[in-house]
């Protein structure tokens, strides 16, 4: 990409999907996620703060800024599960890279799609850690947006092929199974969601309904299985009992947002809980026993999408896969902003108006 001081690469849903496709989705997700293990493993190098959130009763509005001292990024995004009913996506966000020398963006796109890759992307970093060793079944329940992704990233990063898919809607089961029609995957559309953990090694959780819901009880989790808990994610909407959190050893991305947010929503304030970070730079265990239930308690956080943010930048080149945005102003002279307008009134059709400032 070529430098100027006055725009902005942009990628839109078009070109993202375009960068994807000419990427690989497996390739993508591989990559993306060991950008989001570089980051992790200097996880006390980042500025950390819960996400800024304006919660309603139909969803939540949310802003996740972070910075490394070198680059800032942020990401804007919703969370509104009635949307479906009107057409609309349950999640959509947009996000932004800049300089933190002298405050440029660097960078502004969709992360609709890429938030889905990168939820995805860290389910798989999660378990690469955490899930048992050559694990290749997984229990999928809920099957909606986030489905294919997730299993897609499974299957890339740790190998798992069989799936075992379980929604309310069989529909939303139909189409995903669909989906994933010739990627390589052996799978079984359940019943119920007692079904579908059956034999599983693995359980992903996730669901969109925004409520304190109960998708695992605590007798359809057996010894040794890695729980990837993802829908939870604000609060008042957990996934699972909370007898389940008791007898597991629970992994986070940050404890203080998770607190809030996460399934320990449900436990006190004080109950143990492993940051993720620590075991991927090796200051902490992760799956230490053939019957440890470890659960990875997955809110997002926005070092995962600095990592996609910094990941999609590193792609662009030479791709030329996004739009130049007249974003920032550019004055001949810094200090002399009113005199781009005058200027500009100069070549305008419409002369300039003091009233109309």
């Amino acid at each position: 990409m070529q430098e100027k001081l006055n725009v902005v690469p942009f990628v839109s849903v078009d070109h993202m999907m375009k960068l994807v496709l000419a990427t690989g989705v497996e390739r993508f997700l591989i990559e993306l996620a060991a950008y989001i293990e570089e980051d992790f493993r200097r996880w006390e190098c980042f500025d950390k703060t819960p996400r800024v959130a304006s919660h309603s009763a139909e969803g939540v509005i949310e802003l996740m800024p972070t910075s490394d001292g070198e680059t800032y990024g942020f990401k804007y995004v919703n969370g509104h599960p009635k949307n479906t009913r009107s057409g609309r996506q349950t999640v959509t966000a947009f996000g932004v890279l800049a300089d933190v020398g002298n405050g440029y963006p660097m960078l502004l796109t969709e992360m609709t799609i890429l938030t889905a890759l990168r939820t995805a992307a860290m389910s798989a970093v999660a378990a690469k850690y955490l899930a048992p060793k050559g694990a290749r079944t997984m229990a999928m329940i809920g099957n909606g947006a986030q489905s294919e992704f997730q299993a897609i990233a499974f299957k890339a990063i740790l190998g798992v092929d069989k799936l075992r898919l379980y929604d309310i809607d069989p529909s939303a089961t139909a189409r995903c199974q669909e989906n994933l029609a010739g990627m390589g995957f052996e799978i079984v559309a359940c019943s119920t969601s007692q079904e579908a953990v059956e034999g599983a090694e693995i359980v992903t959780t996730v669901t969109a309904d925004k409520q304190n819901a109960t998708i695992l009880t605590d007798n359809m989790v057996g010894p040794g299985i890695h729980i990837n808990a993802v829908g939870g994610d604000c609060p008042g909407k957990t996934e699972l009992h909370r007898d389940i959190l008791l007898r597991s050893d629970i992994f986070v991305e940050y404890p203080p947002q998770t607190r809030i947010e996460g399934e320990i929503q449900q436990l006190d304030p004080d109950h143990p809980v492993i940051g993720l970070w620590q075991v991927i730079a090796g200051k902490a265990p992760g799956r230490s026993g053939e019957r440890q239930i470890t659960l990875f308690d997955s809110v997002g956080f926005a070092i995962e999408d600095f990592s996609a943010l910094r990941y999609v930048r590193d792609r662009l080149k030479d791709t030329g896969l996004y739009e130049e945005l007249d974003l920032l102003a550019d004055p001949d002279e810094p200090r002399d902003l009113f005199g781009m307008i005058l200027r500009a009134a100069k070549s305008a059709p419409v002369a300039l108006k003091a009233g109309a400032l």
